[in-house]
């Protein structure tokens, strides 16, 4: 039996062979991702890989420039490092009397039930384990959040209408 190849195929069998693979690139994005090295540009017959790592995240492009009507190899896009939601430090929050009350979901923060209602509670006032302090919206469910311990209100730490993640500190809390 004899195989005849066309010059287009080699060239391709021979790009394809001098190309990284996807595992080896998704390997090269871990190993950078946990060194000190900023840059990485990796060439080889027409194929290049080029990794550039900002703070949390890597990036990578791959691309290939030959001649010949060749696959492209696409861009991988690696999974962004999540960072945790940024809590705004105050100096109250040093006090280790303070209680976080947190929020249990994802969603929209509101201080009150509408915009015309005023909000459940503001700095100062007193509350009780069974208080209402804010509603979190979640897929158009309102679900209302209470404050957890008998306290007084120190601080209110997200703006209302925000959006504020899971477990993300909402209200500092002076417990009694």
């Amino acid at each position: 039996m004899i195989l005849v190849a066309s010059h287009k195929e080699m060239e391709l069998k021979e790009c394809m062979n001098s190309m990284l693979k996807i595992e080896e690139i998704k390997e090269l994005i871990n190993l950078i991702n946990d060194s000190n090295i900023s840059d990485f540009v990796y060439e080889n017959e027409g194929a290049k890989v080029e990794i550039k790592k900002n703070r949390p995240e890597v990036q990578a492009v791959a691309a290939v420039s030959a001649p010949a009507p060749v696959a492209q190899v696409q861009a991988i896009q690696p999974q962004a490092v999540q960072a945790a939601p940024e809590v705004k430090q105050t100096e109250t929050a040093a006090n280790e009397n303070l209680h976080k009350i947190t929020s249990p979901m994802v969603g929209t923060f509101y201080q009150s039930a509408s915009p015309d209602n005023p909000a459940y509670v503001s700095v100062g006032d007193k509350v009780s384990k069974d208080t209402v302090v804010c509603i979190v919206e979640a897929m158009k469910l309102f679900n209302e959040i209470t404050a957890e311990v008998e306290g007084e209100i120190v601080e209110i730490l997200v703006k209302d209408g925000e959006l504020v993640e899971y477990g993300e500190p909402l209200f500092l809390v002076k417990a009694l």
